[in-house]
């Protein structure tokens, strides 16, 4: 686990969530097919591992794979080496959307569940693509994190992710995908096509209606 980032925690001692002195939204965000476009790369590491296709479209949670969770782990591991970090290129309306949050006083985390050897590119990476964050958190215990520091908002497209942290009490958004539109349907979910409609559905959220905790 790593973490770059200065902020206190905001639970007792016993674990509840403490209220907030200030009214800027603690945002964590995370990165693969949130920021970027990541099957992608999955997929041509599975071709070329494999021989086997992954189309995107056809990744419902449902849908028979053609690999192994060993092996689906090992292309994402190659997704996160040195180079393919360096190349990936966010999604269109990202990074303005987010450095629009932080130039309005909100807390911006970006949260990954990318191991520590990725720690340095995905430093670069960020600072590269110019978005602007206060900290960032590798690790597999994001949720966790998340509850710990008085994250109020997640931002991730992992069905697992969404709603274990809806049962923490925390809000949702994300970007819909083959594997996430059932979580879609659920009413406490934000999701969006688009980065550019995500601002658009979280703008009463980060205005201050914070409602339905």
């Amino acid at each position: 686990m790593v973490e770059d980032s200065a902020w206190p925690a905001v639970t007792d001692d016993a674990g509840y969530r403490m209220i907030p002195l200030s009214p800027a939204v603690r945002i964590a965000i995370d990165i693969d097919s949130t920021l970027h476009h990541h099957w992608p790369v999955v997929a041509a590491a599975a071709k070329r591992r494999f021989g086997v296709e992954l189309p995107y479209e056809q990744q419902f949670p449902w849908a028979d794979r053609p690999l192994s969770d060993e092996q689906l782990l090992a292309c994402i591991e190659d997704s996160h080496s040195d180079e393919a970090i360096a190349g990936a290129r966010p999604y269109p309306g990202a990074v303005e959307t987010i450095n629009g949050w932080y130039g309005a006083g909100h807390h911006i985390l970006v949260a990954s569940h990318r191991a520590d050897r990725s720690v340095a590119a995905t430093r670069r990476w960020l600072d590269d693509i110019g978005l602007r964050h206060h900290g960032l958190y590798c690790g597999d215990d994001k949720i966790a994190h998340c509850r710990r520091i008085g994250i109020d908002l997640l931002i991730d497209d992992s069905p697992t992710n969404l709603l274990g942290a809806l049962d923490t009490g925390i809000r949702v958004a994300t970007l819909r995908h083959p594997w996430n539109e059932y979580v879609c349907d659920a009413p406490q979910v934000n999701c969006a096509a688009d980065w550019r409609e995500l601002g658009r559905v979280l703008a009463p959220v980060l205005d201050g209606d914070r409602g339905g905790r």
